[in-house]
């Protein structure tokens, strides 16, 4: 059975810029020949299988082929199931957290960059709080992420080096990733 991948494209149909059809995001990846290809809400969230790929390199190919196709630009990133699997593990809150759009999920591009975010962990933010973990950074803001300054704090220093998630998301590119419906 091919392995599982889910990809995450930045910025895709937030606003009025970057818009594209899911019907056509899921043609684009499929074209590539990857197989089972799905999509999760409307905002760049694309699950797919393919034997023994290299995300890096399957990540180029999705942001090559949706400049070329739709003119469209976005930073792509494409997760294993495994590591899909270790985002929801790593959760250090996930028995705490009630409402799950209040809990984000940042994914960093390249895993170095979370030394970008360390100074962040010095700080006092109130009732939010940050934990790192591998590629990824959880931003956890119970009073609502609108009113929280850490999300833009993060993506200050991150610029667009990241993409991120609500924890509803992960929950579902998970279940995707690790129990298909057929």
């Amino acid at each position: 059975m091919p392995d599982r991948y889910v990809a995450l494209l930045r910025g895709i149909n937030v606003g009025k810029a970057k818009r594209i059809a899911m019907a056509d995001l899921r043609a684009l990846v499929a074209d590539l020949g990857y197989g089972d290809v799905s999509t999760l809400l409307n905002s760049g969230n694309v699950v797919f299988t393919a034997p023994g790929a290299d995300p890096d390199h399957a990540a180029r190919r999705i942001e090559d082929a949706l400049r070329e196709r739709t003119c469209v630009s976005s930073r792509v990133v494409v997760l294993t199931a495994r590591e899909i699997g270790e985002a929801v593990e790593g959760n250090p809150w996930r028995d705490e957290v009630v409402d799950p759009s209040r809990l984000l999920v940042t994914v960093l591009y390249d895993p170095a960059d979370r030394r970008k975010l360390e100074p962040l962990m010095d700080q006092d933010w109130g009732t939010d709080r940050l934990a790192l973990a591998g590629r990824v950074a959880y931003v956890w803001c119970p009073d609502g992420v609108l009113q929280s300054k850490l999300p833009e704090a993060a993506g200050k220093v991150l610029r667009d080096a990241a993409t991120s998630r609500n924890w509803a998301t992960m929950l579902k590119l998970h279940a995707l990733v690790h129990h298909p419906t057929s």
